[in-house]
């Protein structure tokens, strides 16, 4: 076995979602979750399947975000796996619609940070181990950093 680490390229105004999903009808299935929850919602989906053809599926409604994230799934290239690239959302206006969706098995991360995709290769194909979400932690949070986050959850409207 070989492990291969995959740097995630998207815009820095956009986030991501990468889980495990396996049927031929998860592109559509992701697609109707998202507009359903945020009916603005900019994105690009790809899937890579794991029998058959083994093709990478995509859809979206920015031509844009279905390039990125083709792109993207073209250097995982682990079957049943799929990417989100969106923008005019966050992960928690979107993610239960995609837990929902009957055919996803897993989240793996749902970010705005900076991705790595920790891969395995074998000889039957490739595999998601894990992923690397943003950077290591530098400390225990103070009563100012509290104070922020408290604000930040406020601006947002995530809190009142």
């Amino acid at each position: 076995m070989d492990f291969d680490i995959v740097n995630i390229e998207k815009p820095d105004d956009t986030q991501v979602i990468l889980g495990h999903a396996g049927f031929i009808k998860t592109v559509e299935d992701l697609y109707e979750a998202l507009v359903n929850a945020v009916p603005n919602i900019e994105f690009g989906i790809a899937f890579a399947e794991a029998s058959g053809k083994c093709l990478i599926r995509n859809d979206g409604n920015s031509k844009e975000l279905i390039d990125i994230a083709t792109k993207n799934m073209l250097k995982i290239r682990a079957g049943h796996t799929f990417i989100i690239v969106f923008r005019k959302a966050y992960p928690i206006n979107v993610l239960n619609n995609i837990k929902n969706v009957n055919e996803v098995a897993r989240i793996y991360c749902a970010t705005a940070n900076p991705l790595q995709v920790i891969i395995a290769k074998t000889d039957q194909g490739r595999g998601v181990i894990g992923v690397v979400d943003g950077f290591e932690s530098k400390g225990i949070e103070s009563e100012e950093d509290k104070k922020e986050r408290y604000e930040l959850l406020r601006k947002f409207g995530y809190k009142k």
